[in-house]
Order: structure tokens, then C-alpha cells, then sequence
């Protein structure tokens, strides 16, 4: 939901119609929110210690998308309502049209490919992303949530690997990963982000490093976490099937991770 379409939604709909949640942290909240918005900590909400009306819209937003998605995704996922379930594109900084414009979406999967090109396509992506996390960890290096970045490169060496497996059994006399591996470029990550301009985003922030890489990341893994359900929802052969449902189950795992991170951000 764009900051026009939340501002259309809220002055055609009754109060009593939605919950607009802040998933940010009290200190963001009082710098600055959203009127009418209630205030619910990320982690508090994943928690489950914060209670959600079960027959009203609910609106999610934080700083610039990452907690939010990752909070939708979430309320989706265990249909905590059985209205509609939104988030905020680009958070307040969009709402207070703030936000930066190098942050590109990139069509970057034909479903409609043969299964092994599918697979080797995710295998891709997944370098990506590895590429990505890598980055981060080594230039931040020293810094408390450098180990998370790292973590999480290494989950994507192993998902590829996991592709790998299902790929294996598709093609004749397939080369060893490692192989493979090296061959692919990498240049996109799993959400559809192109790597060198995600980088440059990087190299760019001045403030509120650890949140504002929190976010991106968690922007990374609900877009990955979409693609792989909707790449298993295509393909019809069980074993690949299996691979993409365990992937996406993953890509929720890395936001719980990159979500245990925030309060520590405000340590750094």
C-alpha cells in the first residue's frame, strides 16, 4: 500500500474498520508517527504478547518497509484476521515523502521456464543474496550485528546447495557445486534487487546503520519469501516442490533473525 493509497483508505473508511499498527521501537514512535497509529514493537508482536482484532483491516508501517513486510507476512501466514492485511511501502519515510529512489525492482523470473531453468535461476538469486550478506558482514566488520550478516550468507550457500540437490536430478552429468556455483553471476538478488545498486545504497548511509540494515534485509527476505511460494505453487514436480516450501519456510526463519536484531541496534 503506497502513502496515497493509505491516506485514500483512511479517509473513506470508519475508525472501526482497520487497526493502524507502528511496529517500530518507543523511541521512533515518539519522534514521530502516524496519527491514529498504535504503537506495537516489532518483537513484541512476534512475541505474541500484542492482541489483533480479528474483524478489522489490519495496516502495518515502520521506518522504510522492512519491519512492516516482515509483520504482514507474519499476520498472514497465521491469519490472525480475516480481513485484508496491509504494510506500508516505504514506511514514514515514504508517508513524509522522504524516501530514496535507488531502490529498484527488477523483473526477474519467467515461471513459465522449464524446471531446470527455474532451479538454476533460484541457484543464482541465492549467490546473490550470499554476495549481498558478505558484503555487509566484511564492511561492518567489528560492529555488534556484523555476525547476523554473516549468518545469514552462509544460509544462502546452503539453500543453493539445497537447489543444487534437486537440480542434480534433472540433468545429465551434473557438474559439482562448487562448480556451478562459481560459474553464476549473482548480480540479482532473491527479492529482484540489482546487487550493485543495493551496495551503493549501502555504502551511502550516514545514520542509523544497524536499523537501516535491518530493514533492507528484511525487505530481501519477504520478497524471497513470496517468490519461493509462488515458485512452488507453479511447479508440479514433488521434489522441487519441497525444496521452494523449504526455502520460503527458511526465508521466514532469516526475518525472526534479522527481527531479533533491533533492539540491539540501539546499542551501536
Amino acid at each position: 500500500m503506497t502513502p496515497d493509497e493509505l491516506k485514500n483508505y483512511m479517509a473513506t473508511h470508519h475508525e472501526s474498520d482497520f487497526l493502524l499498527v507502528d511496529v517500530r521501537q518507543p523511541e521512533e514512535y515518539g519522534k514521530e508517527h502516524i496519527p491514529g497509529a498504535k504503537l506495537c514493537p516489532i518483537m513484541t508482536y512476534v512475541a505474541g504478547l500484542y492482541e489483533q482484532p480479528g474483524d478489522r483491516d489490519l495496516i502495518f508501517y515502520c521506518q522504510s518497509g522492512g519491519r512492516s513486510a516482515a509483520a504482514a507476512a507474519l499476520a498472514i501466514e497465521e491469519k490472525v484476521t480475516t480481513r485484508d492485511v496491509h504494510y506500508l511501502t516505504g514506511g514514514i519515510e515514504a508517508w513524509e515523502d522522504r524516501t530514496l529512489p535507488d531502490f529498484p525492482k527488477i523483473s526477474i523470473f519467467d515461471l513459465s521456464g522449464t524446471q531446470e531453468e527455474l532451479l538454476r535461476t533460484a541457484m543464482d538469486l541465492e549467490k546473490g543474496a550470499l554476495r549481498y550478506y558478505d558484503h555487509v558482514a566484511k564492511r561492518f566488520a567489528g560492529k555488534s550485528f556484523a555476525g547476523v550478516f554473516s549468518r545469514l550468507a552462509e544460509a544462502e550457500n546452503a539453500h543453493a546447495r539445497t537447489v543444487y540437490d534437486v537440480w542434480c536430478r534433472m540433468v545429465d552429468e551434473p557438474p559439482p557445486f562448487e562448480t556451478i556455483f562459481q560459474e553464476l553471476k549473482g548480480h540479482i538478488l532473491e527479492g529482484g534487487e540489482d546487487l550493485k545498486k543495493m551496495l551503493k545504497r549501502v555504502i551511502s548511509i550516514k545514520s542509523d546503520t544497524c536499523m537501516i540494515l535491518i530493514e533492507l534485509g528484511l525487505l530481501i527476505e519477504n520478497a524471497a519469501l513470496d517468490l519461493y511460494k509462488a515458485m512452488a505453487d507453479q511447479t508440479v514436480d514433488r521434489h522441487t516442490k519441497k525444496a521452494f516450501l523449504a526455502i520460503a519456510q527458511a526465508e521466514k526463519a532469516h526475518m525472526k533473525i534479522l527481527l531479533g536484531q533491533i533492539e540491539k541496534c540501539a546499542q551501536t
